[in-house]
């Protein structure tokens, strides 16, 4: 059983230690519960477990304490893939609600399996999920002074190798901040979030560099046609060079290999192979 998690990029933990401490104090939290929870629960379920406990910890932009967009509403987007069935599932542009992971998760039994905006939060309604106010004093506090403009970059995501040999991942996010309302990001989609029995991929950065290289995607297409998990991951970084991309990915191979990469120095991650180490 292999589990890796992250809690996406976050500006200010460059220079804030006591806010990065915290991020890493909580993503260690995070992964010791998931690797208890998996003992017992399948790769899918225990994704959307680790990633709900994300998105209910207002340190991460994702759930609780998303970014605010540009007319003051939090939108959030989440997606899950199992890896075993070759099923993807999202929500896109949720409002109001608490775990769009969880939603996400609703969906993977249906045919229409990626919804939006209104009807993605007619379809949560529907099937139990009640209102919840996403906006914490401190987003509204950055919103108002407009500090968002520092371009900070958040999502939460989880790729999980279960007892069985099975492969999900799932991505959780708040969106940018002061971004133009109903703007799509990558988390949502194959490119930034995807898995098959052969590896799964949870990406994290400036979306549209995410969706420019295909980059969940290409990377589990790689890793299925024969090359590592590593060289996979070093090769589509080295393809997005060419466009000056920016972002990051965890993954888990399905031989147990696992990795991470990013392109700048404060993307805070954790896994849990034999204990849980936390890194930044």
């Amino acid at each position: 059983m292999k589990l890796i998690i992250h809690g996406g990029f976050f500006s200010e933990s460059a220079t804030n230690q006591e806010t990065k401490r915290a991020k890493q104090d909580a993503l260690s939290e995070v992964a010791q519960l998931s690797h208890n929870y998996l003992v017992d629960h399948t790769a899918v379920e225990t994704v959307v477990y680790a990633i709900s406990l994300l998105e209910d910890n207002e340190l991460f932009n994702a759930g609780l304490g998303s970014q605010i967009q540009s007319d003051g509403r939090v939108r959030l987007s989440a997606a899950l893939m199992d890896g075993k069935n070759q099923r993807f599932s999202g929500v896109i542009n949720i409002q109001d609600v608490k775990n769009p992971i969880k939603v996400s998760q609703k969906l993977l039994s249906y045919e229409d399996r990626v919804l939006s905006g209104s009807g993605a939060l007619a379809f949560a309604r529907k099937n139990g999920f009640e209102y919840f106010d996403p906006i914490t004093l401190q987003r509204r506090k950055e919103y108002e002074e407009k500090l968002n403009k520092q371009h900070r970059l958040g999502t939460v995501g989880c790729v999980i190798l279960d007892r069985h040999g099975d492969l999900a991942a799932g991505t959780s996010t708040g969106g940018k901040g002061y971004e133009i309302p109903c703007r799509v990001s990558d988390s949502a989609t194959v490119a930034g979030n995807f898995a098959n029995s052969f590896a799964g991929i949870s990406c994290t950065g400036v979306g549209e560099d995410i969706v420019n290289a295909a980059l969940a995607a290409k990377i589990v297409t790689r890793v299925t046609d024969g090359f590592t998990l590593r060289d996979a991951c070093e090769k589509s970084f080295l393809e997005m060079k060419e466009f000056d991309g920016f972002a990051g990915v965890i993954g888990i191979a399905k031989n147990g290999d696992i990795y991470h990469l990013d392109s700048y120095p404060s993307m805070v991650w954790a896994l849990y192979d034999e204990k849980v180490r936390v890194f930044d």
